[in-house]
Order: C-alpha cells, then structure tokens, then sequence
C-alpha cells in the first residue's frame, strides 16, 4: 500500500506593502498644461470682458468704472433693439431653411445608386469661407447683378429690385445665402443619422403598407431625432454669432438695417472704439447664446425621456 503524506496547509502571508500611489496622485500635473491653456485663452478673456463692459474704455487710458451704464445705452439704444431682432431672425430662418433643405437632400438621395454624388454639389459650398459666400451672393443680388440680369432677360417682374437696399428683405436674402452653404454639410449629417437607423423595422414598416411621407412621418423621423437635436442645436449658435456674411454684404447696412448683435459689438469696439460697450454686447451675447443652448437641449432631453 501506498501511504499519502499530507502536508500541512501553506499560510500565504498578506503583503504588509502599501500599493504605489505615486501614480495616481502625479495624475493631475499632467493635466494642468491643458489647464492653463484654457484659464489662458478662455476664462481669463471672459473675465477681462466681463470687467470691461462695466467700464468706459478707449483700449489706450486705463479703464473707468461706470457700472451698468452700458448695459442701460444698450437695451434703450434703438439700433441694438434692431440688431437684436435681426439676430432673432437669423435664429429661426438658420433653424427652418437649412435644416429642412438638409433633411430633403438627404431622404431623397439617401440609399440612390448615386447618392453620393447627387448630394455633392450641395455640399461643395461649405468648403469656401463666410467671406467668399458673402463676396459670391453680394455679386448675385446687387441691382444690376446676375440675379438681376437673369431675371431681365427673361423678362420677369424683379430685374432691377435692390435685394439688399432694406430690411428685413436684405436679412432674409442673406439668410438664402447662409443656407446655400450649410444645408450641404446638414444633409451629410442627416446621412449619418440615416444609416445608424436598422433596417430590420424599415422592411417590416414596407410590408406593412407603410411607404412615402407616411414613412418618413412614422418610422424615419422619430429615429433621426438625436442627429436633428445636434443639427438644429449647432444651427441656433452659428446663427447668433454670424458675422462674416453679414459684414462682406451690407455691412450691416443700409444704415442699421440688417445688423446683428455680432457686428454691433464689432463696430462699437473696433469702428467707435467704444470697448466698454462692445464688451456688454459681446457679454449680453454669450449669455443669450448659453441659456439659448441649455434651454434647447434641456428640453430635448426631456422630451426623449417622456417618449422612453
């Protein structure tokens, strides 16, 4: 017989050695570039600006504390009232044309043998700057531009219109401008939205009769909704700080006529060097553009939880 020896249990003593934590406290330095890169060139500026527009400043004397004087000239002056409405325009036409432009161009070429290549000449244009699109449609709808010309030739009503010589009609001419960027990169986006959507229920929805708009209505769109939360919301903050368009056109003119709150803090600080009211409508314009974006998804995000 074969005896087994049994041997006593092995005691595995615990390590009285403290795990190396260097690492995780050396974490953080590693942040604290990218930290003062931001506190640099975002929060310090903010701060600066905010201090200013509480001020009387030229850009060459030290500045003087004038509290809310111009916060008063600027909610009674009657050019940034018009301004502020321009800008509000800009907002909805910016969150209605392009973005329903986008959707169509994207719903019709979307899953076309050649798709791709039917949404390329709308997306061409958002290649170029603001600037060349303002320098391109200044050349269409000055009075006796190519829009002018092509309507006279065709002996249609509008040959000789002034399409930029008043408001609101110049806002809204610059706004078709705008759109005839953006509403190529919004129908890509739009593309995407598309392709994440399964195939599965769309096939079941077809057997089922459902086809055309009523597609679209019941099935496609319920599921674009987080692609359209990101376009409509990067709609609404291009469209408060457009600039460049504005200024290549009209200048915000004739007169006041088509400025926004983007050009009016731009011509009271660098035109009137005015930099204590440029910075309340640069700080009044931050402001707006942040609640505008918090209320925006605060109620997208609502609205998807009642319908989860």
């Amino acid at each position: 017989m074969t005896s087994t020896i049994e041997r006593p249990p092995v005691k595995v003593r615990a390590s009285t050695q403290r795990p190396d934590r260097t690492g995780a406290r050396m974490a953080p330095l590693f942040g604290l570039p990218a930290a003062g890169v931001v506190a640099l060139l975002l929060y310090l500026p903010f701060l600066w600006t905010t201090y200013v527009s509480f001020t009387q400043y030229d850009g060459l004397a030290s500045p003087v504390w004038t509290g809310l004087a111009n916060y008063k000239a600027m909610f009674s002056d009657p050019d940034l009232t018009g301004a502020l409405v321009n800008t509000l325009l800009w907002v909805v036409g910016m969150v209605t044309l392009p973005v329903a432009l986008g959707l169509l161009i994207a719903v019709l070429t979307y899953g076309h043998k050649w798709g791709t290549w039917l949404r390329l000449p709308f997306l061409l244009p958002y290649a170029i700057s603001g600037v060349a699109v303002g320098v391109i449609w200044g050349f269409v709808l000055q009075p006796d531009g190519a829009l002018g010309q092509a309507l006279g030739f065709f002996g249609l009503p509008g040959a000789h219109t002034g399409w930029l010589q008043a408001g609101p009609g110049n806002t809204l001419m610059m706004i078709v401008a705008v759109t005839w960027q953006a509403a190529g990169v919004n129908a890509l986006l739009f593309v995407v939205g598309l392709q994440s959507i399964p195939g599965e229920p769309l096939e079941a929805a077809r057997l089922d009769g459902a086809e055309g708009f009523s597609l679209f209505r019941h099935h496609l769109w319920p599921q674009l909704r987080p692609i359209t939360t990101v376009v409509i919301g990067l709609s609404i903050v291009g469209s408060l700080k457009t600039f460049d368009v504005v200024w290549v056109m009209t200048q915000g003119g004739p007169g006041t006529s088509s400025e926004t709150l983007a050009l009016s803090m731009y011509k009271e600080t660098f035109v009137l060097n005015d930099y204590g009211q440029g910075a309340a409508i640069a700080l009044f314009l931050s402001l707006v553009t942040f609640a505008a974006s918090i209320l925006y998804l605060r109620y997208q995000l609502g609205d998807a939880r009642e319908q989860g």
